[in-house]
């Protein structure tokens, strides 16, 4: 007797045994969470440090630790700023910055001095201000979305997420999806 074995493909644990996942290594990251995270839900990571990793990535992360201008300067000289902008911005690759990998999607950072990031989106990165509280914000804050979006599915509202940063990014138009009340909204 021959056995039917049914499969749901809409199952988020099978899609993700599916996706072949870049997690770009710049020298400046959290890779190896990255990764283990990434293999615990079941993705395949691929760890990338040329421009040649990024063709066949069905999303890419940019996770970061560190400084804005050091993060660019890594970014653009593995020359991997063209290629990661090629996937993201023309192709619509989906993407995930983390801390600063997310800040590098900015224009500009006015950490250190001023440093031009990747311009995917309107928005500059500032420090934040003294008078708001205590630098660096670090701790759980709650998160209020502002929209429906999709990274939000399922998460309540109003729930808390650890910080650790002296810097926010600034977002003009609709790119703002969540903000964070730190005396005032950031």
């Amino acid at each position: 007797m021959d056995a039917q074995i049914s499969i749901d493909m809409s199952d988020p644990r099978i899609a993700a045994s599916k996706l072949s996942v870049a997690v770009i290594n710049y020298g400046m990251g959290n890779l190896r969470s990255v990764v283990h995270a990434l293999e615990f839900l079941g993705c395949k990571p691929v760890v990338v440090d040329s421009p040649d990793g990024l063709g066949d990535c069905d999303a890419i992360i940019l996770p970061g630790v560190g400084g804005f201008g050091d993060a660019m300067a890594n970014l653009n000289k593995q020359e991997l700023v063209e290629p990661m902008s090629e996937a993201v911005v023309s192709r619509s690759t989906p993407f995930l910055g983390i801390c600063l990998g997310m800040q590098l999607i900015a224009r500009a950072s006015e950490e250190h001095g001023h440093h031009t990031g990747l311009g995917w989106v309107d928005a500059d990165v500032r420090h934040i201000k003294p008078e708001l509280g205590r630098i660096p914000h670090v701790g759980w804050s709650a998160v209020n979305a502002t929209d429906d979006d999709i990274l939000f599915a399922g998460i309540s509202p109003q729930s808390s997420y650890y910080f650790d940063h002296s810097y926010h990014l600034v977002v003009e138009g609709e790119a703002q999806v969540a903000m964070v009340d730190y005396g005032s909204p950031l």
